[in-house]
């Protein structure tokens, strides 16, 4: 008489059970199924994949729009009235719930991979949820109010699209495992058809998607131009404060060739700069002016405003984190700052021979200077020593009368034209954001875009032949003495069709071993499965011999497919 041994000798299987248990509760070894997920748990599937790619979309936003920080800040200090980094929670919640959606989706790929049933925890759902609920309020909030950073994703795409396209391509790659053991182990062609349809479809889409990737650095390095000049936007105010001596005196120590700045006029006619409208944010009138704090900045006369410290608030609110990085010298020089007026800018740019930007804003209708800003401004320039051709003009008011009094001013619009308008117009200059120009125009006109703090973006205005960019950090836009990355066409086809066909050839030989894998299901029986646990077998047989009792087992319960 042969004796038999129970076959289900239940092994620990710890991996199996942290990830059935982490994403369902599921510890226990019967707690766990082989059965078909149910249409509800499916549904949540549907849900946690479509957050995990609406959070995947929010994250990249939020890292590409790192440029444009401290303009964020500005919207919301328009708003609060006290300045803060706002970004700091967004980017912290975001990277928590981007890691915990992509460890539920990991987890979820495990279940299928193992052939587990789904089944995920109530507490995750309502995590999930709340993923999915806050992540549209935030795209509804910057869509309210930050529309035009939206542009931030095809813009970064030129610099992130080609090696995006080789990181999707080797995730869809490796999902092929799990798609060909699908595949392999379903009964109903059906079901088979419609997942290679399915797969494939995606998979082909992945290989066409560089037809459709353009980037200015895809070209023949020998057609680069030259460096675009940068221009210092109120000095260097991540090293300094913005707008003062010292920052300006920062600037041109990164080898800036511009300074630009923000121009308000005093009540007795001086040209200062200052970029709020009122002096709290920047200044400690609250300690010297107490009862007008919330005053208009263009209402106080030179004389008030020289007595305004510029410096102090840099070092307490430490707007980019980097007063640490600073000197003791440094800090005290900082902390010693006071309101720079127009003249002292030009004098310090005629030293360095270098050119000047302005925006000059209007006082309001009350104000003594009202007619005669601009007259104001101009005498300031013109008394100043500095050379007329260095000093961009962009107020559109009076433009023909002060082009008569100094023809050798650089005329620069704000606003978009088009080159027929600007040479009517008498202007040789356009001033815009960086999201407002396309490649086209950047080749046809000559441009200053704003504000450019990273060296991605930096690299491809570089690579789209941009004159000129104004940044907040020349320190940083300093070190970046070449594009980041440069590509020949020719070369740029080559990676692309290699990465394709070692995809293709990868994909192709995982379903042919899924399929020779499973093979082996068919040679056996439940009777040699039952067989004398006495009887040594490989690991791959024992395995494949205990998938082949579960296939078993389910044709005794559902006759009905055991003809098919």
């Amino acid at each position: 008489m042969v004796k038999h041994q129970p076959l289900q000798v239940y092994e620990r299987q710890l991996c199996l059970s942290c990830i059935t248990g982490i994403y369902g509760c599921r510890w226990k070894r019967y707690q766990r199924s082989h059965d078909d997920t149910t249409k509800w748990e499916r549904l949540w599937s549907l849900v946690l994949l479509f957050t995990f790619c609406l959070l995947l979309v929010w994250f990249y936003f939020w890292l590409e729009a790192h440029n444009d920080y401290n303009e964020f800040n500005w919207f919301l200090y328009t708003r609060s009235g006290e300045w803060s980094d706002g970004t700091v929670s967004i980017l912290t919640t975001t990277a928590a719930g981007f890691t915990y959606i992509a460890f539920l989706m990991v987890l979820e790929l495990c279940h299928i991979a193992l052939g587990q049933q789904l089944n995920l925890h109530w507490l995750h759902k309502i995590g999930v949820t709340v993923a999915l609920l806050t992540t549209i309020v935030g795209v509804i909030s910057v869509n309210e109010t930050w529309r035009q950073e939206w542009d931030v994703i095809p813009i970064s795409l030129q610099a992130t699209g080609p090696f995006l396209h080789i990181g999707a391509l080797a995730a869809v790659t490796s999902l092929s495992w799990i798609v060909a053991g699908q595949v392999t182990r379903a009964e109903k062609a059906m079901f088979q058809v419609v997942v290679i349809l399915l797969y494939f479809s995606v998979l082909l889409g992945l290989y066409m998607v560089p037809l459709y990737i353009t980037s200015p650095c895809i070209m023949d390095p020998s057609t680069l131009k030259q460096r675009p000049n940068v221009i210092g936007h109120k000095g260097a105010p991540m090293l300094a404060p913005e707008n003062t001596l010292w920052s300006f005196q920062r600037a041109l120590q990164m080898n800036v060739t511009g300074l630009e700045a923000d121009v308000a006029i005093s009540a007795d006619g001086v040209p200062f700069l200052m970029h709020d409208h009122t002096l709290q944010r920047t200044t400690d009138v609250e300690k010297v002016f107490p009862d007008r704090q919330m005053d208009e900045a263009s209402h106080f006369n030179w004389t008030d405003l020289q007595q305004l410290n510029t410096g102090q608030w840099f070092l307490k609110d430490d707007p980019f984190w980097t007063v640490h990085t600073l000197s003791i010298h440094e800090k005290d020089l900082i902390a010693n700052q006071s309101v720079c007026s127009l003249k002292q800018l030009l004098k310090l740019a005629s030293y360095h021979n270098s050119t000047v930007l302005f925006r000059l804003r209007r006082p309001p209708p009350v104000h003594p200077c009202y007619h005669s800003w601009i007259n104001d401004t101009l005498q300031a320039v013109q008394r100043s020593g500095l050379p007329q051709s260095l000093v961009m003009w962009t107020p559109n008011e009076h433009r023909d009368d002060v082009r008569k009094l100094a023809p050798s001013l650089m005329q620069t619009s704000v606003d978009k034209q088009n080159p027929q308008s600007l040479h009517q117009s008498g202007i040789s200059i356009l001033l815009l954001r960086y999201n407002q120009a396309s490649t086209q125009e950047i080749s046809n006109i000559n441009l200053t875009l704003y504000t450019i703090n990273e060296p991605w973006l930096f690299s491809v205005l570089w690579c789209s032949g941009v004159s000129s960019v104004s940044s907040e950090a020349p320190h940083i836009l300093n070190k970046v003495p070449y594009p980041i990355w440069i590509m020949r066409p020719d070369e740029y086809c080559l990676m692309w069709v290699s990465a394709d066909l070692i995809s293709f050839a990868v994909v192709i030989g995982i379903f042919i071993f899924q399929k020779y894998r499973m093979s082996g299901i068919n040679s056996y029986n439940p009777e040699q499965i039952m067989l004398s646990a006495t009887v040594r077998r490989s690991s791959r047989d024992l395995s494949v011999m205990k998938e082949k009792l579960i296939f078993s087992a389910s044709m005794s319960f559902f006759p009905q497919y055991a003809s098919l």
